[in-house]
């Protein structure tokens, strides 16, 4: 069996929250209304305090794509992350995962963010595996609804499903993430890293005796 390192996104390898990115990009473009942003915002403030319905948002915004082409999103994205992304990897989460690699562990890129965001980010930092929410897509265009999720206990679900594909010993890997939202996977691994970690997991993760570590 072989060890794995995964990794949230937003907040751990990232400097910043993408969604919020995606939603400023979409404004700036004349594509979101104002009103839109506002709740970009507030469901983010939610998202931050553990508290929000993350499968019914995601739900809401696969609704709103509905009929969209996905040929279109993989180009806007490929200028979002080039344009506001591309900066903004961690220079420690660099050293985390050169220090994964060679120890020769299999390295990972978990988030809840679609592969449309994710797939970008991973190869920019050289990962080769990504776990993330996925779109269903027919004839080239969004039906509408999810096809995967990969946050809170789902996350969880698809890490195993990769993991025993693949091989890897989730109770020998080690996982780092930002948000309480990702406890399920925390527990999960055998070695939890908190990274920058919002209060509510920096809590648990003391009274757990986990490593909590600032890479902002």
């Amino acid at each position: 069996m072989t060890v794995a390192a995964l990794f949230d996104m937003d907040n751990t390898l990232l400097r910043v929250d993408t969604g919020m990115s995606w939603t400023k990009f979409l404004y700036r473009r004349g594509e979101l209304p104002k009103k839109m942003v506002a709740k970009a915002v507030y469901w983010s403030a939610l998202y931050k305090l553990a508290v929000l319905d993350m499968e019914a948002v995601f739900t809401k915004l696969c609704l709103d794509l509905a009929g969209d082409s996905e040929h279109e999103m993989i180009a806007k994205c490929d200028v979002w992350y080039r344009d506001h992304i591309a900066a903004e990897v961690a220079p420690a989460a660099k050293v985390a995962v050169d220090y994964h690699r060679q120890a020769g562990h299999t390295v990972v890129l978990a988030t809840g963010s679609t592969c449309y965001a994710a797939r970008p980010v991973a190869r920019g930092i050289g990962i080769d595996h990504v776990l993330s929410s996925e779109l269903e897509v027919a004839g080239g265009a969004f039906t509408g609804r999810p096809s995967a999720l990969c946050f809170g206990q789902h996350k969880v679900t698809l890490a195993e499903q990769w993991a025993a594909r693949n091989g890897i010993d989730l109770a020998a890997s080690y996982f780092y993430s930002d948000s309480y939202n990702d406890l399920p996977m925390l527990e999960r691994v055998g070695t939890a890293i908190a990274v920058n970690p919002d209060s509510r997991l920096r809590r648990h993760a003391r009274s757990r005796g986990w490593a909590v570590q600032q890479w902002a």
